[in-house]
């Protein structure tokens, strides 16, 4: 496309492109769940290492040999206990973990086949079955209260631990619903129905738990109020900033905040009746723009082009949903950043790329070499940030590194009797296996704290 050109037709945005059917198909789970006997048949190919590998890689540090022999053994219920004690939201991770590039990749059957122990949909089928039980038991009520600023995997995973160790809990979550990125900002194809609110009715069954929906950190509730209310503070608010392209023409229609669209694919009753552009363009490297891309090919749209400024293996994105993308149908360029953005009536029609390289220094570097791609939308999937102005000066008390609160190896924060974890820390990893580590970590710090500990 050349500006000197005429303007390809903008706005071709509307909603049916494919027939409802055909978007329930392609918004169907991701990956079906075990049946038991192939659960079995999986199960048995671990060879249960002693020092093994896998619960090494595991972020939360789950026996992974452990809860497969107790689904070989028929104990669904101990295997899931197995799981749920490192990490409570075990169900949601064995569907949205990279196990690819964390258990999955270190598993020893790597070295003598072609695939490892499917240990994600194993973890699956152990989890679902006891999704409707009460599992854990909460310890006699010690009097002590703590509050928890997000009710997202960081939050919610510190407040249930928190109260099976017998202290009370407040959750503070802005939005409607609790459950952050897993309710709001994963792919509907990784977690379709309303899997993400049942395990929030999970986590809450433990008792003790109050939640406050409709509760901002600097808009209702303060930092210092909390303090002074409660024993111990956890910060888990999530990154509701969203990067910009730094272009003219961002408040262009159809350029679009991926982030946005993906809560909005996520609470739609009926996708088939969402909007989808007919030329797609994605300008991101991670999850999220990966996410976007292959939502939006879902719906309809007939291209879609995802870009980045550096190569494949620079992306956030693993390698396994890269090539996920593409068999979707999305097509991946590397080595551009956008320059420009061409509009056509107020709305987006397309942009401008510039090649990139890897300069002498080792910085990233324009060519002057520039193509272009006709879009009727564009989505920014360049990352998030702490929207600091909106939590009334909060940034002002805590010490910060790199934009982000900074923590010791407990997550305690620079402020005596608050702790932080999940994307707050470490600043939108995508990863809800980490987050719920370290609101656990911290729950365990906290319940030291209690008891007079360090």
């Amino acid at each position: 496309m050349n500006d000197d050109k005429p303007a390809p037709p903008a706005g071709d945005i509307r909603p049916g492109r494919l027939s409802a059917e055909k978007i329930a198909a392609n918004f169907a789970d991701m990956h079906p769940p075990l049946t038991p006997s192939e659960a079995i048949i999986d199960a048995d190919r671990c060879y249960f290492c002693y020092d093994a590998p896998c619960t090494t890689a595991c972020p939360t540090g789950i026996d992974i040999p452990g809860f497969i022999q107790k689904i070989r053994s028929g104990n669904l219920e101990g295997s899931a206990y197995t799981i749920l004690s490192e990490n409570i939201m075990g169900g949601m991770c064995a569907r949205v973990c990279p196990t690819e590039v964390l258990c999955e990749d270190a598993c020893v059957r790597n070295t003598h086949e072609d695939r490892p122990v499917r240990i994600g949909l194993l973890q699956r089928f152990a989890t679902d079955a006891v999704l409707d039980t009460t599992l854990f038991t909460r310890a006699p009520a010690t009097g002590r209260k703590a509050a928890v600023i997000g009710g997202g995997p960081a939050g919610l995973s510190c407040a249930h631990r928190l109260a099976l160790l017998g202290h009370d809990v407040t959750v503070f979550e802005p939005r409607a619903k609790l459950g952050g990125l897993n309710e709001y900002g994963i792919a509907a194809y990784k977690t379709p129905g309303d899997f993400a609110a049942r395990e929030v009715d999970f986590i809450l069954g433990i008792g003790g738990i109050e939640v406050r929906t409709g509760a901002a950190l600097g808009r209702d509730v303060s930092l210092q109020d909390l303090r002074a209310g409660y024993g111990a503070v956890f910060l888990g608010f999530g990154l509701s900033g969203v990067n910009g392209l730094g272009l003219d023409g961002e408040k262009l229609e159809g350029v679009i905040s991926a982030v946005d669209y993906i809560e909005t694919l996520r609470q739609a009753a009926d996708k088939a009746a969402l909007p989808v552009g007919r030329r797609v363009v994605v300008i991101g490297g991670g999850m999220t723009a990966i996410d976007i891309a292959v939502q939006s090919k879902a719906l309809g749209a007939e291209e879609v082009t995802l870009v980045y400024r550096r190569g494949q293996e620079h992306m956030n994105a693993s390698r396994y949903e890269q090539e996920f993308a593409q068999t979707r149908g999305v097509g991946v360029r590397t080595w551009a950043a956008p320059r420009r953005l061409f509009a056509s009536n107020g709305r987006i029609r397309g942009v401008e790329f510039e090649t990139t390289r890897i300069g002498t220094d080792g910085k990233l570097e324009g060519t002057d070499q520039t193509w272009t791609l006709d879009a009727d939308v564009v989505f920014k999937a360049i990352g998030q940030n702490v929207s600091w102005e909106r939590l009334a000066g909060t940034a002002e008390i805590l010490e910060l590194r790199h934009g982000r609160i900074a923590i010791d190896e407990h997550r305690k924060t620079s402020l005596a009797g608050v702790w932080a974890g999940g994307d707050c820390v470490h600043g939108g990893s995508d990863l809800t296996v980490s987050a719920v580590q370290d609101g656990k970590l911290a729950a365990l710090s906290i319940d030291r704290f209690f008891k007079g500990g360090a």
